[in-house]
């Protein structure tokens, strides 16, 4: 069950997401010792952030709609309050990153390249770029300079980046993350999605919409590793955290064999944390069942056609 992920081992693919896991030690409270592989903090910004107002959570049938607004403690209070506790277990975390420029990212980024127990480093790239009032993942070229300046801040600490769902021939925002640097790359990030009332017409969330999660999306998550892992990165190596979805083994499973090294958890977590358990020991069971030597000899190993976007 061991992976690599940019050169860190762990014992296990399964890792709890930004966000679904507190500010990240907290989820080992509740899940037993070995279940994940790695833990991503809540993505922290330079300044403390309160978060949209109520009501930022909506469940649907087919998973959540989120609306959350990057609430969280901010860098100065992460890194007196949370990274202590970081150190206090045997777990290996991701330290998830935001913020509203380049110069947000470089200096959470700077931070946490000193952290030891914060092997590697998660770029969020959904924020609004404040010179322009877009997002990083609005062009190639802002998401290629915004991955550049981060990952020349990092001396030591490999960088992943997280990717928005992609419908575009060629992957050019995946391709832009490598060509800046990116060690790896995590996707997919909530897919932009609206609920209503229907009878108060009003939205179901306070920020009006917010990015969908869950079942709904697993099958996009699904193609669009497939999709990179044959045309951008060619089959090579470069590792992938699959997200999107995953509530039981067989849709890890499917992500394994389309080319994800990582499985993120994050929806599910929400449900039940004991879901993150029962997928851990049906991979098991499926890896002894494949007959290969490891979960790795896995990647990728899906016998499919070239996958583009229509």
């Amino acid at each position: 069950m061991a992976v690599t992920l940019a050169g860190v081992e762990l014992p296990g693919p399964l890792v709890a997401a930004a966000g679904a896991a507190g500010n990240g030690p907290e989820i080992l409270e509740v899940v037993p010792r070995g279940t994940f592989g790695a833990v991503t903090t809540k993505s922290i910004t330079p300044e403390p952030r309160a978060g949209h107002p109520p009501w930022r959570l909506v469940e649907l049938p087919t998973g959540m709609l989120n609306a959350v607004g990057l609430a969280n403690p901010g860098l100065e209070q992460f890194m007196e309050s949370v990274v202590p506790r970081l150190a206090q277990s045997d777990a290996t975390f991701i330290g998830s990153i935001a913020g509203h420029s380049i110069e947000d990212y470089v200096e959470v980024a700077k931070a946490f390249d000193s952290v030891e127990h914060l092997p590697l480093v998660e770029a969020n790239m959904s924020c609004p770029n404040t010179g322009t009032g877009r997002q990083f993942t609005d062009e190639p070229a802002a998401m290629r300079d915004a991955v550049q300046a981060i990952k020349s801040s990092l001396e030591q600490t490999p960088l992943f980046v997280k990717l928005p769902l992609e419908t575009t021939s060629g992957y050019p925002l995946a391709q832009a993350a490598i060509d800046g640097g990116a060690d790896g790359l995590t996707f997919l990030n909530t897919i932009p999605a609206m609920a209503i009332d229907v009878d108060t017409r009003r939205p179901r969330l306070a920020n009006t919409s917010g990015g969908l999660s869950g079942p709904a999306i697993h099958h996009l998550a699904v193609r669009m590793i497939a999709g990179v892992r044959q045309t951008v990165t060619g089959g090579e190596s470069l590792p992938i955290i699959g997200l999107g979805g995953v509530t039981r083994w067989e849709h890890a499973a499917e992500m394994i064999l389309a080319g994800a090294t990582g499985i993120g958890l994050a929806t599910a977590l929400y449900v039940d944390p004991r879901i993150a358990r029962r997928v851990h020991r049906g991979l098991e069971r499926w890896v002894r069942a494949q007959g290969v030597g490891s979960l790795s000899d896995l990647v990728g190993a899906v016998e499919s056609d070239p996958i583009e976007p229509d």
